[in-house]
């Protein structure tokens, strides 16, 4: 009787929690380098001799490139694995962030920009594909939590810590130190990290599947818009999310030091304390999502009082501290149930087409970003009145509110959406692929 060989065992945590640190490593650093427009507004105003158009511009570049590299991620996930994405991402992210910090001109730094976006915009697909590869997937809700935390953590060191850094340095000098990290944590992830972990002699946690093909993609991106959800539930995060990128990535801060009376490190602090909040919104949302069986409403919920903090921003700008403060950090809680939007979409359409709803819906939640940067730019410096501060252009308070009136109708439409989105019930769709809605 032939003896029978036994299964290896599934990778061992401490194993599999190094795979992942890396490839969160990696995002985190990109999520540090999408906030810095923000934190830099005034040195690269000055630097560049930018209007607050094209400083908007320069912080959307990132977006275009983040956004458009969605999808060919999942193909290219799918095809060679995790690791050769977050090489590739990570070295081309360290090699725009050097390309940055050495920028002449406005016109280099908007290459550089480019090529962050396109490194960091591998970074995600390619961190969840690592978790559902090296974790059971019982895990894989708490994977996805930790993973956006770390991303968010990235983007809380780049406030009053990189205002701090870039203050003794120079901001040159700063995010070149950055782009040499980029680069030794690609090599390590090369070293390091494994598609999957019989490569590492154990059991995989996944079963293996052929590769999708560029046609099928294409064939699936055009199948999913027959579904209503997909297209309001693209909507939706443009501007829940996107008003709260829009905010925290660049114009919060100017408006806050110039209007608000706070100094930089102070304007820095409050951006951070709301990405925290993001970040804690997002996981509670997901968890009120899934215990009460329901999208619509914690969606609804968290859209309503994103809703109420532009509002609030537009309409009493000079409010009291002790209200504006607390209606921002509820209003970027809020904006953390745009993490409902992802299982919402996957289930509103077959399941055979839940992988390209995901990448649809994740590229509406840049959309709004990469808009509204360079749009409120375009309203701040319509209506400048010619004063300028060290070579910084200063915007009037009727200036920044238009430009936050935008962001408050943006998501009053989103917030719409959601309303009129069909509910699943957080229960997968139950018709064939052929069949449209």
């Amino acid at each position: 009787m032939p003896e029978l060989t036994p299964l290896p065992a599934h990778p061992p945590l401490r194993l599999a929690l190094g795979m992942w640190a890396l490839a969160a490593a990696a995002y985190m650093a990109g999520f540090f380098l999408r906030v810095t427009p923000g934190v830099l507004n005034g040195p690269l105003m000055r630097d560049f001799h930018l209007n607050a158009a094209q400083l908007g511009n320069l912080a959307s570049f990132y977006f275009y490139f983040y956004a458009a590299s969605q999808i060919p991620t999942g193909i290219a996930n799918d095809r060679w694995g995790p690791k050769a994405l977050i090489v590739f991402g990570t070295l081309l992210t360290g090699l725009g962030t050097l390309l940055f910090a050495a920028a002449p001109n406005y016109a280099v730094a908007l290459v550089a920009r480019g090529m962050i976006g396109l490194g960091h915009g591998v970074a995600w697909v390619s961190l969840l594909e690592v978790s559902a590869r090296w974790f059971a997937p019982r895990v894989f809700g708490t994977m996805s939590g930790l993973s956006l935390s770390a991303g968010t953590l990235g983007a809380v060191l780049a406030q009053a810590p990189l205002l701090a850094m870039s203050r003794l340095m120079g901001w040159r000098w700063t995010l070149a130190g950055v782009g040499i990290v980029c680069l030794v944590l690609a090599l390590l992830a090369w070293r390091t990290i494994r598609n999957s972990p019989h490569e590492r002699g154990y059991r995989d946690w996944l079963p293996s599947h052929a590769p999708t093909s560029a046609r099928e993609v294409l064939r699936g991106l055009r199948a999913v818009w027959r579904w209503r959800n997909t297209a309001l539930l693209f909507v939706a995060p443009s501007g829940i999310c996107g008003a709260f990128l829009t905010f925290t990535t660049l114009w919060g801060a100017p408006f806050l030091e110039q209007h608000r009376g706070m100094s930089g490190e102070r304007s820095s602090w409050v951006i951070a304390a709301m990405l925290v909040g993001f970040s804690v919104g997002s996981i509670v949302w997901g968890r009120l999502s899934d215990r009460l069986r329901l999208r619509k409403l914690p969606y609804v919920i968290g859209g309503t009082l994103t809703l109420a903090g532009f509002a609030l921003l537009t309409l009493w700008p000079q409010a009291p501290a002790g209200l504006l403060l607390p209606v921002l950090l509820a209003s970027a809680v809020g904006a953390g149930s745009m993490v409902v939007g992802f299982a919402w979409a996957k289930e509103s359409v077959p399941q055979d087409l839940a992988g390209t709803a995901t990448g649809v819906h994740n590229t509406g939640v840049m959309v709004g970003a990469l808009i509204q940067l360079p749009l409120l730019g375009w309203v701040l410096d319509a209506l400048w009145t010619g004063r300028s501060l060290a070579g910084v252009r200063q915007y009037e308070l009727h200036a920044f509110q238009m430009a936050f009136g935008v962001l408050m109708v943006w998501v009053a439409v989103a917030l719409l959406c959601v309303l009129l989105a069909r509910e699943t019930h957080a229960q997968p769709h139950a018709h064939a692929s052929q069949r449209s809605r």
